[in-house]
Formats: C-alpha cells, sequence, structure tokens
C-alpha cells in the first residue's frame, strides 16, 4: 500500500512541476535596455494563486521548448505585489500579459489561454 501512495505522490509532483519557464522578475532597466535593444518583451502579470496565469505559464514554457530558436524575453510582474507596474501596464486583473517589440506594445491580452493565439502572437513579434 504505501508502495502505491508513494508512486502516486511522485506522479503528482511530476505533473505539477513538469514546465520550467524562462522568465524574470521584471525591472525598469532591463526593460529600458531590452526596449533600445528593439528587444521582443513579454510582460506577464501574474499571481501564484491564478489558474489562468498558471496555464498561460504553462503554455509560455512549451513555446520556449518548442520555439528555441525565438529570441525574447518574459518579465514578470506580481499582481499582488507590485501594484505601481501593475498600474503602469493598465493591467485590469492577473493573467494579463503585453508584448512589446522595442518601444512598440504590439499586443495585450487579459486571461488569454489558447496555445495557438498566444504562439501567433509571439511568433509575429518575434518576425517568424
Amino acid at each position: 500500500m504505501t508502495r502505491y501512495v508513494f508512486a502516486a505522490l511522485a506522479g503528482l509532483l511530476l505533473t505539477t512541476s513538469s514546465f520550467a519557464l524562462d522568465s524574470e522578475a521584471f525591472s525598469e532597466e532591463r526593460f529600458e535596455t531590452l526596449q533600445a535593444e528593439n528587444a521582443v518583451v513579454l510582460i506577464d502579470v501574474w499571481a501564484p494563486w491564478c489558474p489562468t496565469c498558471k496555464r498561460q505559464r504553462e503554455i509560455l514554457a512549451d513555446f520556449q521548448d518548442q520555439h528555441p530558436e525565438v529570441d525574447f524575453t518574459i518579465l514578470e510582474v506580481d499582481f499582488d505585489d507590485d501594484k505601481q507596474l501593475v498600474r503602469k501596464f493598465r493591467a485590469p486583473r492577473q493573467s494579463t500579459l503585453a508584448l512589446y517589440r522595442g518601444e512598440e506594445q504590439v499586443w495585450f491580452s487579459v486571461a488569454e489561454t489558447r496555445k495557438d493565439v498566444i504562439f501567433e502572437e509571439l511568433l509575429n513579434a518575434a518576425g517568424e
């Protein structure tokens, strides 16, 4: 019986932590540097308790895995702790994604979880 409980717990851990998102905490300096380089930057306004955010992050990790040739940076804004940045990016709620190419905002979305839409917007911004 103990062996089955252990196997079930191990399986649960593997399914809940099966993705690794390559992202970094937002900093104004980093954002300005990336914009000056005309880089593609995704601002991810998220919350750790948000199921929609979790789904978005899984999709973003899938994109990174499937498209390693696409050069873009994800900067995270914590919806609960970074209220000044939430206002700056006009995020009406957690699960807001704001995509930039250089200084131009090329896409803005709230609660988008359609994988094909997110993939298409990232590819378009990257010129792929």
